[in-house]
């Protein structure tokens, strides 16, 4: 038991004495290691040291060649800069010197101009020395020769002045009495011509269409079995029409069409849409025909009111009443003798207006009193009075211009007008209403003067053919080369124009052209 507790304590001996070797031993090789690293790093240390020395070198070495070369480019520098200035500097001077001499030359000039002008004044003196000496001897020449000229007359200057001036006034009135004389003649034998110019000139600018509509409609149908339908049985449906539209059916035997009479234009209108609106449907009997008849009633209002709308635009007239647009397009549907009354208006506003452009008046007061002039037509066939008449109270009702309603009132001479613009609207009123082919009652006679014409200008020796354009209102006239020459020519025109003024009525004027052509022709064979 001795013997194992001691051996127990060997080991722990052993044991102990090996722990603190090992630690003995670990300290000594840290140590070692931690020398060992102390010694690398202070050759580190060191080597850097060389390295930082080395390259502070070479950067003071660096500094030092880039200082020389800085130092020899701003010596470059400043040399080149000093050598610019140096030359500009001359220049300059050089530029001085020469501004030195202009100026002395101009000097120069100054003083010898200075010089000259001395001795032109001195000049000048001179000769109004003289002119005031002239003048003197001429004054006192002047009063001599009046002292004598009373002597021998008689008369004072005064009473001489007076005899002269006496006797001018006589011949200036006698010159000023015939003068005027003469300038009314040509004044009169001017007027008829330049009335006529104006006038033509504006109807040569405004040409349109007449649209001739008489007091019946004709409706076309699909088929004859269509009339059956609308006569219906025991002929009630074409009562119901006639009825409700207030317009005569005429049913004959004219193939696949029905005509419609009636004085109101309106109410034609309406039976006329009515009656293509039950064809179009297929179905027709009385409720049928009432209810298309309001809806043309509704239709033809819209159409009355796009058509005085479209009136206004055309002609300029603005600011109308309502109520007076719809009148202008009620017109539309109105015709007197053949002649579209809205067509009319528009065409007399136009005339008008130009008229009064070219005699300086007012333009627009006569283009508005031309569109307004016939619009009692409008409702003439509805209420007693003349068209005159409702178109002054209807312009008068809506607060119509006072001019406005003159001219209205005086177009057809009712009353005297009194304004220029009223002469001129009656003035274009006839015009529109004569012009050859705006009234069928016209048409004949416009014909017989347009053949009358031609035959006169082809009367004539060596004429070939004739033809009259522009409405009569110029003749071409194409003579034969054989027999009529150049010199000729103007002779041939002057005895055309003769023979038409001594044989044929027209208004206007009527320009003849005398054509003589001479061709040569041959063929490439």
């Amino acid at each position: 038991m001795p013997q194992q507790g001691f051996g127990l304590i060997v080991v722990i001996i052993v044991g102990v004495v090996g722990l603190i070797l090992g630690i003995v031993c670990s300290a000594l090789y840290f140590v070692s290691g931690v020398s060992k690293k102390q010694k690398k790093l202070a050759e580190d240390i060191a080597k850097s040291k060389e390295d930082l020395d080395m390259q502070t070198a070479n950067a003071r070495k660096e500094a030092e060649n880039n200082k020389r070369d800085l130092l020899l480019q701003a010596k470059e520098e400043v040399s080149r800069v000093r050598s610019e200035l140096e030359r500009e500097a001359k220049d300059i001077k050089q530029d001085l010197a020469k501004e030195r001499n202009r100026l002395e030359q101009r000097e120069e000039n100054i003083v010898r101009l200075e010089a000259g002008c001395e001795k032109k004044q001195e000049e000048i003196e001179k000769k109004q020395q003289y002119v005031a000496e002239l003048e003197a001897r001429a004054r006192d020449y002047e009063s001599r020769k009046k002292a004598e000229l009373e002597n021998v007359s008689g008369l004072t200057v005064a009473e001489a002045k007076s005899l002269v001036l006496e006797e001018a006034k006589r011949e200036y009135t006698h010159d000023m009495a015939v003068m005027l004389k003469q300038m009314e003649e040509k004044t009169k034998q001017n007027a008829d011509k330049v009335a006529k110019d104006i006038i033509v000139n504006a109807i040569q600018r405004y040409a349109s269409d007449y649209v001739s509509e008489v007091t019946v409609s004709v409706v076309n149908l699909p088929n004859d079995e269509m009339k059956g339908r609308i006569i219906g049985r025991e002929g009630r449906n074409i009562r119901a029409i006639e009825t409700i539209t207030g317009v005569d059916l005429i049913i004959d035997d004219t193939p696949e069409a029905i005509v419609l009479s009636s004085f109101d234009p309106i109410r034609r209108e309406i039976a006329r849409l009515t009656i293509e609106k039950l064809v179009a449907d297929g179905r027709i009997h009385p409720a049928r025909i009432e209810e298309m008849s309001n809806k043309a009633k509704k239709e033809l209002n819209q159409t009355i009111k796009a058509a005085g709308d479209q009136a206004s635009f055309d002609t300029g007239v603005m600011n109308l009443h309502p109520e007076i647009i719809k009148l202008l397009g009620r017109l539309k549907y109105r015709t007197s003798y053949g002649q579209n009354v809205l067509q009319h208006s528009i065409e007399v506003s136009w005339i008008a207006a130009m008229m009064a452009d070219e005699l300086g008046l007012d333009s627009n007061l006569a283009k508005r009193a031309g569109l307004l002039h016939d619009i009692g037509k409008s409702v003439d066939f509805e209420q007693e009075g003349t068209h005159v008449q409702l178109g002054v109270e209807i312009a008068k009702k809506y607060h119509e211009n006072p001019d406005v309603i003159n001219c209205i009132e005086a177009h057809h001479g009712d009353v005297e007008p009194t304004c220029a613009e009223a002469v001129l609207v009656a003035a274009a009123d006839a015009i529109s209403a004569a012009r050859p082919g705006a009234r069928r009652e016209n048409l004949e006679t416009y014909i017989k003067r347009i053949e009358k014409l031609e035959e006169i200008a082809t009367s004539f020796e060596g004429v070939e053919k004739s033809f009259a354009i522009q409405a009569g209102r110029e003749i071409r006239v194409i003579v034969s080369p054989d027999k009529v020459s150049d010199d000729e020519m103007a002779l041939k025109a002057h005895e055309i124009c003769k023979k038409i003024e001594d044989e044929l009525d027209y208004p206007g004027q009527i320009k003849v052209n005398v054509i003589r052509e001479i061709r040569a022709t041959d063929i490439a064979k």
